[in-house]
């Protein structure tokens, strides 16, 4: 039984570390606020879901063109989600990741092809072991051609029998609200967690085989 309990730890995205809950002080920002003077206008932007945020964004941080990735969550009405609330499925938002991206350097439908790479979209409301609404895979579309771009590629995955199934939502973004600071760079801080060597780890070798001509320099050798 143990052993099982270990294999299970190792393969999920762990809730063990409670965060602070959102009555007192370090309450989680908005990701306008995060990003104040940090000079982003000139950049534009896109917001994933695809299970545990620590896979998507050490993922997406790899690819030439991507400023930044931010874990956080989105898609819910709760304001200031806490991971321990998200993790309990009681706030309706999903494990998401805000990428600012250079448009001279990579195209959103470059950045639709590494998500859909990063994660496996088949399944609603779960991604391998992490099940529950939070660990949903979605695009949460920021105009018109977000919205046309994700639902054309979809279609042309599904046409090209990449996937059986797609479970993805495209959805209308509403908000976005950083994450705590422990589960930013998790994947980088973290290199020995279980879970990251099991499941982020795979994850993000496929991207970095599959994407080998656009990655950032100092990540072609590691």
């Amino acid at each position: 039984m143990m052993s099982l309990l270990f294999t299970f730890l190792g393969t999920a995205c762990s809730q063990q570390q409670k965060s602070l809950n959102n009555e007192g002080k370090n309450l989680n920002p908005t990701i306008e606020d995060y990003v104040q003077n940090k000079g982003y206008e000139k950049y534009e932007f896109a917001t994933f879901a695809g299970g545990c945020f620590w896979c998507v964004e050490a993922a997406f941080t790899r690819i030439n063109g991507v400023v930044d990735a931010i874990s956080g969550y989105s898609g819910g009405t709760t304001k200031h989600p806490t991971y321990y609330e998200v993790g309990g499925s009681k706030t309706g938002h999903a494990e998401s990741v805000r990428i600012y991206y250079d448009p001279e350097v990579v195209d959103f439908e470059t950045l639709l092809k590494v998500f859909f790479t990063a994660h496996d979209p088949r399944f609603p409301n779960r991604e391998g072991n992490d099940v529950g609404p939070e660990y949903r895979s979605a695009i949460f579309y920021h105009d018109e051609a977000q919205k046309q771009a994700s639902e054309t590629y979809i279609k042309q995955l599904l046409d090209e029998e990449a996937f059986d199934r797609i479970a993805t939502e495209v959805t209308p973004y509403s908000s976005f609200w950083v994450a705590e600071d422990y589960h930013q760079d998790y994947y980088e801080h973290n290199p020995g967690n279980p879970y990251v060597r099991n499941v982020s780890k795979p994850k993000v070798e496929a991207v970095k085989k599959q994407f080998a001509d656009i990655l950032k320099k100092e990540y072609t050798s590691n």
